[in-house]
């Protein structure tokens, strides 16, 4: 090969590498290779969990993803959805690895083959579990389980992107996996659905390291209206005819990015995720001390305001009866859907609620036992989370850990600048984010 040849194919080189260094203003920046297991409700009721698994796919080489559940607390999710998205997968895989290679070499991993993939995909619980918060070991609780206890000096990261419930039996059948993993939640409105499993956790764990971002998350989630690139325009400007994977991404919202569980995998992206108090792609979030509980044993009006995202749980009076503790007896109708409460004994009916968004509501509980007095009342959201604490609140994070921190449950920070707390803390990286994402887009079109 002519000198000038080989000066040419340096400089093509050169121009190439620069051409991948220089995508985006900031390119991710993972410290560590982390160990992940994703709990998902994915197939359920809404479909940014297909957007966010997208997501995640196309970034599993940065990733050990060690396993993916299915946890549909509500609607019809199931491990075969995830399976649908690997076999997606698998149809672009051979341009990302092009990608990769091309633009980062061996530096940044390899992605894991499709049949690994289906081997750590289990299904876990499908539907609420009773008032305690448990009940039987699933497949996927289980491989929370066998995961929390490899022999690894890492944690493992368990991001939750719909309800607790697999986590929460996960840690009723092993207590002893609750100092070796970390868990990033998307709460919120799947607070609402997994009440019972957080009350579990809250009361039971109060030491577990865990990042509960109820209102955050909401600063990744994009614009209806505004069309441009980052936004609206996205699917048109990267994604069409990116693989498989981009043109099944108009199949959710019309192609608009939404993606409110992805904050919990760009949390490990940028940032030391030791310390969530500083800056990451997934949020900023300060230390919480207690969280609100509030015990309701009689009707409410609308001068009694709670927390929002909070628990509210009702005790109330009614005739003893032998019915199984397990089986719902009592009925919450509020906002336009119903809840299921239980017996508790001692002819005390028990009911947990967590609203997923500051307003007045009006709510209504009723019957099938004979003899139970219905009740009706209204209820009072503020939006300030965690608001006024209750001498029934969760005492968590009471044990200090390391000087400057006063425990491990995290949640937004106190930031009201916006309709949503602490969502600026991650939208003001969400361009970044996006243009980080587009190159990887850019390896399927070519």
């Amino acid at each position: 090969m002519s000198h000038n040849i080989k000066m040419v194919c340096t400089i093509i080189t050169l121009l190439l590498l620069a051409l991948c260094n220089n995508m985006t203003a900031q390119e991710t920046i993972i410290q560590t290779r982390h160990r992940i297991l994703v709990s998902t409700d994915i197939g359920g009721t809404d479909p940014d969990d297909n957007q966010s698994m997208i997501h995640l796919l196309m970034y599993a080489n940065e990733f050990d993803i060690e396993g993916l559940v299915s946890s549909p607390s509500f609607g019809e999710g199931s491990k075969e959805e995830i399976l649908r998205m690997i076999a997606m997968y698998e149809l672009d895989l051979p341009k990302l690895r092009t990608g990769l290679r091309k633009c980062y070499g061996t530096k940044r991993g390899k992605y894991p083959t499709p049949a690994y993939l289906r081997s750590i995909t289990a299904q876990g619980r499908k539907g609420m579990p009773p008032l305690c918060g448990y009940s039987t070991s699933t497949e996927g609780s289980d491989k929370i389980v066998d995961c929390a206890r490899k022999r690894d000096k890492r944690p493992l990261w368990v991001l939750v992107w719909g309800g607790l419930e697999d986590v929460a039996q996960a840690l009723h059948d092993a207590p002893d996996i609750a100092g070796h993993i970390r868990v990033y939640w998307i709460g919120g409105p799947n607070k609402k659905w997994g009440c019972n499993a957080y009350n579990y956790i809250a009361e039971n764990f109060p030491d577990l390291w865990f990042i509960e971002n109820n209102a955050s998350y909401r600063g990744f989630v994009g614009s209806q209206k505004d069309m441009s690139r980052y936004e609206g325009g996205y699917w048109e400007t990267f994604m069409k005819d990116a693989g498989t994977m981009g043109n099944d991404f108009i199949n959710y919202y019309g192609g608009k990015v939404k993606m409110g569980d992805t904050p919990s995998l760009l949390y490990l992206m940028s940032g030391n995720p030791d310390n969530p108090c500083s800056n990451h792609w997934g949020g900023r979030f300060e230390v919480m001390r207690q969280s609100p509980k509030y015990i309701i044993t009689g009707p409410l009006t609308d001068r009694d305001t709670v927390a929002c995202y909070s628990v509210l749980e009702w005790q109330l009076q009614g005739p003893d009866t032998n019915i199984n503790a397990d089986s719902a007896c009592i009925t919450l109708d509020i906002a336009g859907q119903q809840w299921s409460g239980y017996h508790i004994g001692n002819g005390v009916y028990s009911i947990r609620y967590s609203p997923k968004a500051p307003g007045v509501l009006d709510y209504r509980i009723t019957s099938t036992v004979p003899g139970f007095k219905e009740q009706e009342g209204i209820l009072s959201v503020g939006s300030k989370w965690p608001g006024n604490y209750s001498v029934t609140s969760h005492n968590i994070t009471a044990c200090p850990i390391e000087v400057g921190r006063t425990g491990n449950w995290f949640t937004d920070i106190q930031d009201y600048s916006s309709a949503w707390q602490g969502s600026p803390t991650i939208a003001i990286w969400r361009n970044d984010i996006m243009a980080d994402w587009a190159q990887r887009f850019g390896w399927l079109k070519q």
